[in-house]
């Protein structure tokens, strides 16, 4: 490796094993704490390439990019951050950063970035297109390796208007991500319209959709559970949309659980829709982001009323080990629960384990002698016990409401295989009304049994 390399951390231990591996590769070092040293020698024309945190105490690395490029277009700068959230990936990108990389960062990972930034010097792209970044609550975070692949996959999709394939699990995030793209691209002004397969039943149906859209984005949410019929005028709705005036035409996204649906894909279907491929990582497969996740819920449960609550070590070895079925959205659901279980600032261990095992699928159904009412009270009085002598927090009826509420919605969809309509009749209700519940509990429609 050769060439002078620039490292700006506040962080003396990172400053001083950067600078003893590069030095030890054949590099010269330049390192310091300071971002107003570090624009001094970018400006003064040292450094073949720049490693720089992004939080320094006298400034924002990403700041600073746009500057670097003008000064010294084709200089590569290496971001390192430890807030490892997608917002400082797709920032990172916005502001044409060379790499980006989270803290605690891979030593040999780093280096090997290092000497191909030297190799290469390539030239910053000046004039590229900046998607509007708007803050979110998509708890799109993780130090892992796999959602640090991800980042970095997003932060590049949401730059074009291909067309992007989301595969995994069910809960694992798809519709989250969809929404991301959405969110963090130009379109975000712009119509989010989600098409479940009951929403293409009628020949009509894709002219609508096409219209609903405009320029923004169109979710194809579930394709595996399309049927023939179905995936026909998903096909054609693509086609229109392709059709289109480029600019004008909204973005199509498609997210699929692969292996799971009740019908095979159109293979005309799929490769219209893979100009982009995420692929959502398991919850099991990167269990060192629990942690984060889990403090990020009940976060928002704390925002929602809930006492503030965090993790003690126990309850948090308890959670890890769990292999997560459900993914992120049963951890969601058990991080709700445990804040809303006591009063304690620290989850203990008990309420953690109480948590999973009240969400746990049961190995017998309800025997038919039990009554509904029978079946509530008993859970109303676990609930109670679970707090041993103290009283649960204030607004148990509207807590205990929502409860019964999601169960309901969701078997009355999976009853009546995904048609919200026919849902809504069912239960009595407005469609409108239903489409707002399941917005805001988070229910993604059934069809067949089997999550889109």
């Amino acid at each position: 490796m050769d060439g002078t390399v620039l490292v700006a951390d506040d962080d003396r231990s990172i400053r001083t094993v950067l600078t003893q591996a590069l030095t030890r590769a054949g590099c010269k070092v330049h390192a310091t704490s300071s971002l107003t040293t570090l624009m001094r020698w970018i400006g003064e024309g040292l450094g073949d390439a720049v490693i720089t945190d992004v939080m320094m105490p006298d400034g924002n690395g990403l700041e600073m990019l746009p500057k670097i490029a003008r000064d010294r277009p084709g200089l590569p700068v290496i971001v390192i951050s430890a807030r490892s959230t997608v917002m400082t990936a797709i920032r990172a990108a916005e502001a044409e950063a060379w790499d980006y990389l989270p803290k605690p960062f891979d030593l040999p990972d780093l280096m090997a970035r290092t000497a191909r930034a030297l190799d290469s010097r390539r030239a910053a792209q000046a004039d590229r297109p900046s998607a509007q970044v708007q803050q979110t609550d998509l708890p799109l975070v993780g130090q892992s390796a796999p959602m640090q692949a991800l980042f970095r996959v997003l932060a590049q999709v949401v730059q074009s208007d291909l067309p992007v394939w989301i595969a995994g699990e069910q809960g694992a995030g798809k519709s989250m991500i969809a929404r991301a793209v959405h969110d963090l691209s130009a379109r975000q002004a712009q119509p989010f319209v989600i098409v479940a397969p009951g929403d293409l039943a009628q020949d009509g149906a894709p002219a609508a959709i096409l219209a609903q859209a405009g320029a923004g984005t169109i979710l194809l949410d579930g394709l595996h559970d399309m049927d023939g019929a179905t995936q026909a005028r998903a096909l054609y709705l693509v086609d229109a949309v392709a059709a289109q005036q480029t600019g004008a035409r909204p973005r199509v996204i498609a997210t699929a659980q692969p292996g799971q649906g009740g019908h095979e894909l159109r293979a005309d279907l799929y490769y219209r829709l893979v100009g982009a491929v995420i692929d959502v990582p398991p919850l099991r497969a990167r269990r060192e982001d629990v942690a984060l996740l889990a403090t990020h819920f009940l976060y928002l449960a704390e925002e929602a009323g809930a006492p503030p609550r965090r993790l003690s070590p126990d309850a948090l070895d308890i959670l890890r080990a769990h292999d997560w079925p459900g993914n992120v959205r049963e951890l969601r659901h058990t991080a709700e629960r445990m804040a809303w279980a006591g009063r304690a600032p620290l989850v203990p261990a008990s309420e953690a384990a109480a948590a999973l095992q009240s969400a746990r699928v049961p190995d017998r159904a309800i025997p038919a002698s039990d009554t509904l009412p029978d079946a509530v009270a008993q859970h109303v009085q676990r609930y109670f016990d679970l707090h041993g002598q103290d009283l649960p927090p204030d607004g148990l009826y509207h807590r205990l409401l929502t409860e019964f509420e999601a169960p309901l919605l969701r078997i009355a969809l999976d009853s009546v295989a995904g048609n919200q309509a026919r849902c809504a009749a069912l239960l009595g209700i407005n469609r409108n009304t239903l489409r707002k519940k399941l917005t805001t509990l988070d229910i993604e429609v059934t069809r067949r049994g089997k999550l889109m």
